[in-house]
């Protein structure tokens, strides 16, 4: 109920409330170096991320993100490690407001055969440069807030 009247508030004054996502921060834990993939459309550098999944929790859907969207298996936390907040471009030519909730997963394997490798680039990169490359300045605190050198 309260959830409902701040969702009408918000649209009553011009505000959508965000939409909520998953995200795998993808972390090779002898290195501590981090794994990005580009988007589908703009092709700018992000994290494998998507909507939550019925029957599995945050953290296991943002490890099946991880699978599809960059061939990563590995042990994802089951605790967020944080969140950011973006504007997703729509087809109509506006945008909705997304909060993306970021979950830790330890890289044990990357395959080579997943299924979007087709539409994406995926790339290793240190926790800094990773920061430099993404768009979203609540990323690149996350980023910025991890411990150089070993992963979790």
């Amino acid at each position: 109920m309260i959830v409902e009247f701040r969702d009408r508030l918000a649209r009553m004054i011009g505000r959508r409330p965000a939409e909520m996502q998953v995200a795998a921060l993808c972390r090779d834990p002898d290195s501590g170096r981090i794994l990005l993939i580009t988007s589908r459309g703009t092709g700018r550098w992000i994290l494998p991320k998507g909507w939550p999944m019925p029957g599995l929790s945050l953290a296991d859907a943002a490890a099946q993100e991880a699978w599809e969207e960059a061939g990563a298996i590995g042990r994802v936390a089951q605790s967020a490690l944080g969140r950011y907040s973006y504007d997703k471009e729509q087809e109509r030519g506006f945008a909705i407001p997304i909060e993306v909730l970021v979950y830790p997963l330890a890289v044990e394997t990357l395959t080579e055969d997943y299924p979007e490798q087709p539409e994406r680039e995926r790339r290793w990169f240190t926790p800094a440069e990773a920061a430099k490359m993404v768009a979203e300045d609540g990323l690149r605190r996350i980023f910025s807030e991890l411990p150089a050198g070993r992963g979790h």
